[in-house]
């Protein structure tokens, strides 16, 4: 019996993990514990905890006397909404939550497992960083754990919430996970802090200006989601895997929405203004043609020129990609063509099919672009719609000029069905620069008082020989000119049909491609 009292007792340690005091200092910054993170998240009961006695070895800097069962991290597998995953919760309550060799172990283990299994990875972050009193020990153990961050990748999904500081080396682990939630006030990510940037610059800045949620939502793209408190920020994680699979062998998971596939929508009828330049928020148009209640944006302050995001069409999980009319015109630069490629890229990985919704006038142009590489950052759109083999249904609502139209989802990168509305534009420029071209010498010759009314002219009729669906449709590079109204019917039927679409690309003989960077 004095041996099962000893287990218990040490399980009740281990529980505890830097101690009381600790846990009260955690709750007074607003925190929750490792522990109390983990019950939110999984269904009750189903949590099975691994490693749970594993201690650290080091000994020098006064480690024999700072030990705690964990190591600083609690790892395990569990249940969240019924679906299995693997879960990582680091304890800020013992040394700061600071990675060590054993600690890093324990995740590491953790990703292989879940590789095996074939279940998503959650990990909730809430470290200061490396354990400095470890030395290269502590560095080889966040390798370990990068390293098995790349295997696991296009694998299993990979979800961090950070709740917490992840400074150094630590941010790689999150940055090369698939999505990334911050939480408002308690969470920072950098490489360097405020105190090595002003010693090394002399810029004076705080941790939230440096690298809080904000900043990675909306300006660094890093964050894909900000939460206003843990208990927000588990509620997502728990949303967010509600249309993932559980690896790149299955696909999402399916939901009977009672949303009538067959529903039409008037409203999309008058939804794009007669003035090709006046702007209207495409949202609008996603949350009339999609099940009612499914679409979750993603980075939705970052790049706001472009929308991205899951949603769900008669049942089935869709990602979405989509010009936003409503900022920059739409118009694609160097941070909207990376959220593009990734999220593609992410949804190629684990079998989700892409919907592109077009309204394009182009790549927005000028120096600070140019100078910056608009050119390898747009290749990356081309490289992976090009690369992607899951359906993939493009309809061009208006715009679709240039080199953004071929990028995003046409016939000529591999699109299955493209679609197209009345009021679509398909061109290699707008009408009023093209016939600044075609009818330089006319308009230049013109009397000031004729030159308006020419323009006028040569515009419509550019519109009507080249700039319109019909041309596009002759030459079956569009599929169909659609109703607007009846869109959500038209992609309904199509993706039915598209689902048990299997491509082998019929590369040649390669390790793998060279994507633009």
């Amino acid at each position: 019996m004095d041996k099962l009292e000893e287990l218990r007792r040490r399980r009740a340690q281990a529980r505890l993990g830097g101690g009381e005091d600790r846990i009260r200092r955690q709750h007074a910054a607003g925190k929750l514990t490792a522990w109390e993170r983990i019950e939110l998240l999984v269904d009750e009961g189903t949590f099975v905890e691994l490693g749970r006695f594993v201690t650290h070895r080091a000994t020098e800097f006064g480690m024999r006397e700072r030990i705690a069962y964990g190591d600083g991290v609690v790892t395990g597998v569990g249940e969240v909404d019924g679906r299995k995953v693997a879960i990582y919760a680091q304890d800020f309550t013992f040394m700061g939550g600071s990675v060590g060799e054993m600690h890093a172990m324990k995740i590491a283990r953790l990703i292989e497992l879940a590789m095996k299994l074939g279940i998503p990875i959650i990990g909730l972050n809430d470290s200061g960083g490396a354990r400095i009193q470890e030395g290269v020990d502590s560095l080889k153990g966040y390798g370990e754990i990068f390293y098995r961050n790349v295997m696991a990748s296009g694998v299993v999904p990979q979800l961090v919430a950070i709740m917490g500081p992840c400074a150094g080396g630590a941010v790689y682990s999150p940055a090369l996970a698939d999505f990334i939630i911050m939480v408002r006030k308690i969470s920072f990510m950098f490489l360097t802090g405020p105190k090595v940037v002003k010693a090394a610059t002399g810029e004076e800045v705080t941790f939230e200006e440096l690298g809080g949620p904000e900043v990675h939502a909306a300006k660094s793209g890093v964050a894909h989601f900000v939460a206003n408190s843990d208990e927000e920020a588990i509620e997502l994680l728990k949303r967010l895997l509600s249309y993932l699979p559980s690896n790149n062998l299955e696909d999402p998971p399916y939901v009977d929405t009672g949303d009538d596939p067959e529903r039409e929508d008037e409203e999309l009828n008058s939804i794009v203004p007669d003035d090709p330049m006046e702007p209207y928020d495409v949202r609008e148009v996603i949350t009339r043609v999609f099940d009612r209640g499914t679409f979750l944006e993603v980075q939705e302050m970052f790049a706001p020129n472009v929308v991205v995001g899951f949603a769900r069409l008669a049942g089935h999980v869709v990602g979405i990609v989509a010009n936003q009319p409503a900022y920059m015109a739409g118009a694609l630069d160097i941070d909207s063509s990376d959220k593009i490629a990734r999220f593609v890229t992410f949804c190629d990985a684990f079998n989700i099919p892409i919907i592109t919704l077009v309204d394009v006038p182009g790549f927005l142009p000028g120096t600070f672009q140019e100078h910056r590489g608009v050119i390898r950052h747009g290749a990356k759109i081309v490289y992976a719609y090009a690369n992607s083999t899951v359906p993939k249904i493009t309809v061009i609502l208006r715009k679709a000029y240039g080199g953004a139209y071929i990028a995003l989802g046409s016939k000529h990168l591999g699109g299955d069905a493209v679609f197209a509305w009345p009021t679509a534009e398909i061109a290699v420029m707008g009408p009023e620069g093209a016939i600044e071209i075609i009818y330089k010498r006319e308009i230049a010759r013109a009397e000031p008082e004729e030159r308006e009314e020419m323009i006028r002219q040569f515009v419509e009729e550019y519109r009507r020989k080249v700039a319109n669906p019909y041309v596009s449709a002759s030459r079956g590079y569009v599929d169909d000119v659609i109703l607007p109204s009846e869109t959500r019917k038209v992609l309904a039927r199509t993706l039915a049909f598209l689902l048990s679409k299997r491509e082998k690309k019929p590369h040649p003989p390669k390790k793998h491609g060279v994507p633009p960077v």
